[in-house]
């Protein structure tokens, strides 16, 4: 189906702002875009006049689907906590297409989310991106092995700690993280060499994070925890990303010298625990004034997919550009996910996912009138 929004104002991120601008889909891709297009006669033609038009928004940290909504223990599968080490797990095992945060996704304009196990663990297993709309999961997946989940801080040390095994304490997290990768080293080497031994899925995929196939995305929210992830990556000559980065404000240079990406939030939340006791806005300001680049995440459910543009918004209110707010669920976890050359921005040959939107996104009323997915709307509501 080729399907026109005409008369709207395109955001496209990589190319300004369009007024009164006109977007072609047909067959999942973005076709043609600009003013005074003509259009094919069989396109399907909506006219969006007064609206906004952004890129689907790019959740790069998320539980949708692992962690169900309103379900409870039956429906959390996000953390496999039965050795602190489970790098051979897959997220895509765990995952209902059928959760309501789906739902929530498609209402509030998110059209990609990468999807992990959680935190539990100091290695957590692996994590993917897929599209926010379908039934099959597999059919949704849009990279199926985007990271190899790891966490610092608190949540690994309670856990293993009330079992009485390591890790107990940070120092523990940190030697289960380093051995795991020593261990991979080992077997890898002599896989080289054409030794005979059993294959290790989790050895695996531990290569694949020091061979660089993939980065290790850390779990890390105290500015302390955020260096010995990078004490560890400098050691391995690791790739990683940061997930949450709660006090990266306080090491913002260090942050931005390493050239490291982040992932912040979920900030629109509570201060559950101590390690998020200075949470705040200041730390996206922070880190983009050091010029560290940045997604602004939800850690669905704990902000549901619904409030991404707001709690981007919320950075906006707090003196965080709103161009950069912008790219921080467009284009930079694009870039973050290695998936840039299909989403992340409005232009021709990109995949066609995209959000009109009632006025602002960032203002607290604005509403999705349209949510795209590969060229079909899939959610429409709002003020038409």
């Amino acid at each position: 189906m080729k399907l026109a929004f005409i008369n709207g104002e395109l955001w496209t991120v990589s190319q300004g702002i369009v007024q009164e601008g006109t977007i072609l889909l047909e067959n999942g891709k973005i076709t043609a875009m600009g003013q005074n297009l003509v259009l094919p006669a069989d396109a399907k033609v909506i006219d969006i006049k007064g609206k906004i038009v952004t890129p689907g928004l790019i959740d790069s940290h998320s539980h949708v689907g692992v962690m169900e909504e309103s379900i409870g223990w039956a429906g959390d599968d996000v953390n496999e906590c039965t050795d602190p080490n489970t790098a051979q797990v897959r997220a895509l095992d765990g995952i209902n297409p059928g959760d309501k945060g789906f739902e929530d996704c498609l209402h509030g304009g998110v059209t990609t989310v990468q999807v992990g196990p959680g935190s539990g663990n100091v290695i957590g297993g692996e994590m993917l991106v897929l599209k926010t709309a379908g039934t099959i999961v597999d059919h949704m997946v849009l990279k199926p092995l985007s990271g190899l989940k790891a966490a610092l801080g608190e949540n690994p040390k309670n856990v293993y700690g009330g079992m009485k095994k390591m890790p107990s304490t940070r120092m523990g997290t940190a030697a289960v993280l380093r051995n795991a990768l020593l261990e991979a080293q080992t077997y890898g080497k002599k896989k080289a060499e054409g030794k005979e031994q059993a294959t290790d899925m989790r050895k695996e995929n531990l290569l694949k994070v020091l061979s660089r196939q993939i980065p290790l995305r850390v779990h890390a929210h105290r500015a302390d925890d955020i260096a010995t992830a990078i004490r560890i990556a400098d050691e391995f000559q690791i790739e990683i990303t940061l997930e949450h980065c709660t006090e990266g404000d306080k090491i913002a240079e260090l942050i931005a010298e390493k050239k490291i990406y982040a992932a912040v939030g979920p900030t629109l939340s509570s201060k559950s625990k101590v390690e998020l006791k200075d949470m705040g806005y200041q730390t996206p300001v922070l880190l983009n004034k050091a010029g560290v680049q940045f997604s602004i995440i939800t850690d669905h459910p704990i902000i549901p997919e619904t409030y991404l543009h707001i709690a981007a918004g919320l950075a906006v209110r707090e003196g965080l550009p709103e161009d950069t707010a912008l790219r921080a669920i467009t284009e930079v976890p694009a870039k973050m996910l290695g998936l840039y050359d299909r989403i992340g921005s409005l232009e021709v040959g990109k995949d066609a996912d995209l959000v009109v939107w009632s006025e602002d996104p960032f203002e607290f009323m604005s509403k999705v009138c349209y949510t795209v997915i590969n060229g079909e709307i899939v959610w429409q509501g709002g003020k038409q």
